[in-house]
């Protein structure tokens, strides 16, 4: 039992004893003593005051003369006002370091059998091109979060829906039927989504020089700018061709699906190159392709139960005026769906696949509106998480300007942003990495990749998603302040001190603990912080919030280098301080470890 569930007891038997009565648990309000007071938790007494029918400051100096005589993890108590602060017993503080050290996975929560099973989706790309800086920010958002919520002892689905369907996909193809000349990722040396990435970027290019002749020769017949342009969009013999070829795709023309098949082979085959590189993975994966006629089977479904509309030209729609909101289009005059329902399809097979109990899609703040309508939807379609679906709203993510152009000079590459970051880092690491003895160079390989891609995650989780962002690869990967390397160099200075240790024969072990060391008030707010994890692994669950785990590491990372930079670990006054500092210290790396798992960064055991 922790030292707050320990005081609470006691404070439950203390109104008990003292005024005879029951209190429930809720009504214990303890907190983390302002630094300004003696102490280390403080209890809230004005909940109490009905039941004491004292003043705050006599109902406080009962309780904490109460809990100092019967309660042995407290030591002494100051009362200021209605607030009882309390002083935890060294006693104390050694016990709970001891629980911690002999959890490994101290701070989570194991899943029962009957936990909660909750589905994420995140990533969401289309195939037509890579994968870039706003998937990156996607991408880890979603598995950190998938991270914390098992933390939280849920089950996780992480899920894919992969949109490789639609015009923009028959673009690429095109593109790569006229001028690919037989090219692949294999010929070519270039990752399959790259490759049709360029593609699609001929495409548009062409596209747009057809526009541009079309509308001048439509004005030179006499029509104003803007229709001009309007009717050179629509009549350019590419995007008519395009069109065509989608009709194809839709009637099963097994030409067009088969090299719909072949292109997006390789487009997974690269995306599956670049979430590896991330870290991250899916349990299950979706394709539009699949889920589109699932949708428009649920809206007829809801047409004939009277949930829906169809208008005059043949198209179906959702009146939302009941929800506050406008009509929704489900289905076109000829029958095509729109993306609200592939997404109603999507949820379908994924209820029919798992047993749901919470839906969350991480998904950019643009489409809110969009989750908004879903919910309404997917609730009145039957499903018992529609209601309550979770839409994880994030904004935007930029680089400064000037920083880093994509190969297509418009947005930024995800690969290459990824290489950028441990190019870097290796460039800044050499020299640290240099001095470690017996070091190979796939080792310094590797300790650059763990160092670059660490500042790239820690950069971006630790800002709350639901704020646009600026990333600065420079900022992101100083080794001083509130970054990924800053955490991971700690990590890595404590490994190091207990291979030291390890060396010198010491034996580190809970016999450090035996009662008779003294600890200090840095030694003591240390283990009060690891204390802190679990509840800020909840918390972090309850807000979905990988920010504020990324603050608990760093806030635990720099109170440790304090108590560093003041006291010495293996060269303590003496053994059992050594003993005790060693334990607090290992107990520090593996809380920074676990943390820095749940945002799905690695830490190096030397740097």
């Amino acid at each position: 039992m922790n030292i707050e569930a320990l005081i609470s007891d006691g404070t439950i038997a203390a109104v008990k004893e003292l005024y005879q009565q029951d209190v429930p648990a809720k009504m214990i309000q303890l907190q983390k003593t302002r630094s300004d007071f003696e102490g280390h938790l403080t209890l809230v007494v004005f909940p109490l005051l009905r039941i004491s029918k004292k003043k705050p400051e006599d109902t406080a100096q009962d309780i904490g003369a109460y809990l100092k005589d019967n309660c042995p993890a407290v030591a002494d108590y100051n009362v200021v006002k209605g607030f009882l602060n309390l002083v935890v017993s060294p006693k104390a503080w050694l016990s709970l370091l001891s629980t911690i050290n002999a959890d490994p996975q101290w701070g989570y929560k194991a899943a029962a059998s009957d936990a909660p099973l909750v589905m994420i989706e995140y990533s969401s790309p289309n195939t037509n091109k890579p994968l870039h800086l706003g998937h990156v920010r996607n991408n880890l958002l979603g598995w950190s979060l998938a991270q914390i919520m098992q933390a939280n002892g849920c089950k996780v689905v992480k899920t894919n829906i992969v949109n490789d369907r639609g015009i923009h996909i028959c673009k690429s193809m095109l593109a790569w039927q006229k001028w690919g000349n037989g090219e692949t990722p294999e010929t070519t040396g270039k990752k399959g989504d790259h490759l049709i990435g360029d593609y699609y970027v001929a495409f548009d290019k062409h596209y747009r020089e057809e526009v541009k002749t079309l509308k001048t020769k439509f004005i030179a017949e006499g029509m104003d700018e803007e229709a001009a342009e309007e009717r050179a969009k629509n009549e350019s013999p590419l995007i008519v061709e395009a069109h065509e070829m989608l009709v194809k795709w839709e009637q099963g023309d097994p030409e067009v699906r088969a090299l719909w098949k072949m292109m997006n082979e390789w487009v997974y085959a690269g995306f599956d190159e670049t979430y590896k590189a991330l870290g991250v993975g899916f349990d299950k994966i979706y394709y539009e392709s699949d889920t589109y006629l699932e949708g428009k089977k649920k809206v007829e479904e809801g047409l004939k139960k009277g949930l829906f509309f169809r208008k005059d030209d043949g198209s179906v729609w959702a009146d939302l005026a009941a929800d506050g909101l406008d009509q929704k289009l489900l289905l076109r005059s000829d029958g095509t769906s729109v993306y609200m329902t592939q997404d109603i399809g999507t949820a379908d097979m994924r209820f029919r696949d798992f047993p749901i109990d919470k839906m969350i899609y991480v998904v950019g703040n643009e489409q809110n509106y969009h989750f908004q309508v879903l919910s309404i939807l997917l609730d009145r379609l039957g499903f018992k998480w529609g209601k309550e679906l979770v839409h994880f709203s994030y904004g935007m993510v930029e680089l400064p300007n000037g920083k880093m152009k994509s190969r297509e000079g418009t947005v930024v590459d995800a690969d290459d942003l990824i290489a950028s970051m441990i190019a870097d880092a290796q460039q800044l690491s050499e020299d640290k990495v240099n001095k470690l003895e017996g070091i190979s160079d796939e080792e310094k390989r590797d300790i650059a990749r763990i160092v670059g891609m660490g500042a790239l995650k820690y950069f971006i989780l630790k800002v709350d998603a639901r704020k646009n962002m600026l990333f600065n690869p420079e900022e992101s990967i100083d080794f001083n302040g509130n970054t990924g390397p800053f955490i991971q160099y700690t990590h890595a200075r404590i490994r190091s001190i207990l291979r030291k240790a390890e060396a010198e024969g010491i034996d580190i072990s809970t016999e450090a603990l035996d009662g008779n060391v003294e600890i200090n008030a840095k030694e003591t707010d240390l283990i009060q912080k690891l204390s802190d994890f679990g509840a800020a692994v909840e918390q972090a669950g309850k807000d979905y919030s990988p920010s504020g785990i990324a603050n608990y590491c760093y806030e635990l990372t720099k109170q440790f280098n304090q108590f560093y930079h003041d006291y010495s670990i293996l060269n303590a006054d003496s053994h059992e301080q050594k003993l005790f500092r060693l334990l607090l210290a290992k107990n520090v790396a593996k809380t920074i470890k676990n943390g820095m798992a749940l945002l799905g960064i690695e830490v190096p055991e030397r740097m």
